[in-house]
């Protein structure tokens, strides 16, 4: 996740920061000592109010926002932070409205469009019932992402077509039954890995899923897996607790000095 010196990250919170701004739609608030930060959140908005220059880091989650008109961020082209999770957003009513946040860095919004967004770090998609049709392609061109959480989702399959760019995957609560030969191969920098809470078994892993030299932490737990799968040395944590595992001695976790943190209680 980034986080931004001098920018609230709780974003869950409105009117938390005493008397508004001048520069400020007159729904929202602007607080004086977060001046760049637009606070519209929980205000049943059914649409973007003006959004004045100056503002970098805008928030509208938890209203009935339907569309967004092509021209809404003309004077905030330079947007690093866009909160819209929690409308009543669809692909079809978005139009062109993100194509010149070329700064844009942080989003949290359902799956709608995102070509154009090469800066774009952290993409928050959970808890939106996606299913793996329906967003495999969308993250094309996300030269820069870093961070994709698509946990609490229905997804029975992996998307295709992730930036090799990322670093923090997260498929945790899903529906997930089988990895593709070598899907995570093509990751340059993951080091983060959930995928507890899903269905997978050994016949749904190939010998090398996870064999990935960039990794520091997996998370398998909560499936059904019945050995261990094999993993780089360099893995520093390794969750698998609530699986069907019986045999301990299938992989040696001391290797070359490189010592494997492996949570394994409460097998079924």
């Amino acid at each position: 996740m980034i986080m931004t010196m001098g920018v609230p990250d709780d974003y869950h919170s409105n009117l938390a920061f005493g008397p508004s701004s001048a520069n400020c739609a007159p729904e929202c608030n602007c607080p004086y000592n977060y001046p760049s930060a637009m606070y519209c959140d929980n205000l049943k908005l059914t649409k973007i109010p003006m959004v004045p220059s100056g503002i970098q880091y805008l928030y509208l989650q938890n209203n009935m926002i339907e569309s967004i008109d092509d021209d809404a961020f003309k004077n905030v082209t330079d947007l690093k932070w866009l909160i819209l999770d929690h409308n009543h957003l669809s692909n079809a009513k978005i139009k062109k409205a993100f194509s010149k946040l070329k700064e844009l860095q942080k989003l949290y919004i359902t799956p709608n469009i995102l070509e154009g967004l090469e800066n774009l770090t952290v993409v928050q998609l959970q808890h939106n019932a996606l299913k793996g049709e329906s967003i495999s392609g969308a993250f094309k061109g996300l030269k820069s992402l870093l961070y994709l959480d698509l946990s609490y989702n229905e997804l029975s399959k992996l998307p295709t077509g992730l930036p090799p760019s990322v670093g923090f995957l997260y498929f945790d609560n899903n529906k997930i039954g089988n990895i593709p030969d070598e899907y995570f191969q093509g990751f340059k920098a993951l080091q983060y890995l959930r995928l507890s809470h899903n269905a997978l078994k050994d016949s749904g892993v190939p010998g090398n899923a996870f064999n990935i030299s960039t990794l520091v932490e997996l998370d398998l737990s909560f499936n059904s897996l019945g050995k261990i799968p094999a993993v780089n040395e360099g893995l520093e944590n390794f969750y698998l607790q609530v699986n069907k595992i019986q045999n301990m001695d299938t992989i040696d976790y001391r290797k070359k000095g490189a010592i494997i943190k492996l949570f394994l209680y409460s097998q079924n």
